[in-house]
């Protein structure tokens, strides 16, 4: 009778140490994991078109952490499931990066108008094209720079409308040889095309092709997307805004109800001032204020698909707490038809 429950001991043991084995490896594997994704690169899946063809949707990218500097924890959690405490918020820093963000660089942020913890807040994926300091124009389209024209990338998509010659029609299978897509056909001889930028000279030469040209809103159209951020009392819409200037750690501004919506968010929602304004006088913390002095850089983010793309135009500035990190390898990516797209996968992601 002894040798039996022995035995049933020994068994229970080795259960319990196997059971206790397992569970320290899977301990050991979420700590590795959430050190990994924390400080070294974190991985990140395209949901929509908003930076096609840059990046595809379905494309799943490794983002670096290590380019600008990772950012220390925010919140009490476990990285891996977006799990956190609420109302547990740590003193983080930002570790030294191996490179400075630059113009163009293609950038995974969170997205500055949800109201979470920073590092929960939802990841976005955009093209950097405003850098702190900037003057930043958008004319008829084409973004300016302090004045000067941006770099156009190749792959970045534009709206173009395609007008043909009288009694034809426009080559759809040409037109989806050049990667373009039809979204509208007027009868009066002309197609509105989503269309690369590095395609727009074969699309000009098609047979049955009269002209090729940007469709542009109107200066005075006022676009009614919705728009949580207003670069302007007046007219806006996202082919024709500004001039915008870009804040900038250490900018004293002047505080007024004419410059007011350029700069209540930053003041109030990332800086998490107490501003209260009474005619025409402001008060922030308690204390009468002309100027204010901005406490962080902020950067302005487009989506290379230019005419279907959420970005910097509709909700605004980006502070630099939410910069997560800088757009690696594209490792896997699923076609339209939910294929394995071979094609793409292992691919570096170039910033042009």
């Amino acid at each position: 009778m002894a040798d039996k429950t022995d035995k049933a001991d020994k068994q229970d043991s080795s259960v319990y140490q196997q059971l206790r084995s397992w569970l320290d490896a899977v301990i050991v594997a979420l700590i590795v994991a959430s050190v990994l994704k924390v400080f070294v690169f974190g991985t990140y899946r395209i949901p929509t078109p908003s930076m096609e063809d840059t990046m595809e949707t379905g494309d799943f990218l490794i983002v670096s952490n290590l380019a600008y500097g990772p950012r220390t924890p925010m919140v009490l959690g476990i990285p891996m499931f977006q799990w956190y405490i609420p109302g547990v918020n740590l003193p983080w820093t930002r570790l030294p990066g191996h490179s400075e963000i630059q113009r163009n660089d293609i950038v995974v942020f969170n997205y500055p108008m949800e109201v979470k913890p920073i590092s929960m807040k939802t990841n976005y994926i955009k093209r950097l094209v405003g850098m702190p300091g900037d003057v930043l124009e958008v004319r008829d389209k084409v973004v300016y720079i302090d004045g000067v024209p941006e770099e156009t990338v190749p792959s970045m998509r534009t709206l173009q409308l395609v007008f043909v010659n009288e009694g034809s029609m426009l080559d759809r299978q040409v037109v989806k040889d050049l990667d373009a897509n039809i979204l509208q056909y007027d009868q009066d001889r002309m197609y509105l095309v989503n269309a690369r930028m590095d395609a727009l000279s074969d699309l000009a030469a098609t047979a049955n092709v009269d002209s090729v040209v940007p469709y542009i809103l109107p200066k005075d159209y006022q676009e009614f997307r919705q728009r949580p951020f207003d670069f302007s009392k007046g007219f806006i819409n996202h082919d024709n805004m500004g001039p915008i200037p870009i804040p900038y750690e250490g900018e004293v501004v002047e505080l007024s109800l004419d410059t007011w919506h350029l700069y209540e968010d930053i003041v109030t929602r990332y800086e998490k001032n107490n501003v209260l304004v009474e005619g025409g006088e402001f008060i922030i913390n308690g204390e009468p204020a002309e100027t204010y002095t901005i406490q962080q850089d902020y950067y302005f983010f487009m989506g290379d698909n230019r005419d279907d793309s959420e970005d910097s135009r509709f909700w605004g500035f980006v502070p630099k707490d939410h910069i997560v990190g800088k757009a690696w390898l594209v490792y896997f990516s699923w076609d339209f038809q939910g294929w394995p797209d071979f094609s793409r996968m292992f691919t570096v992601i170039h910033d042009q």
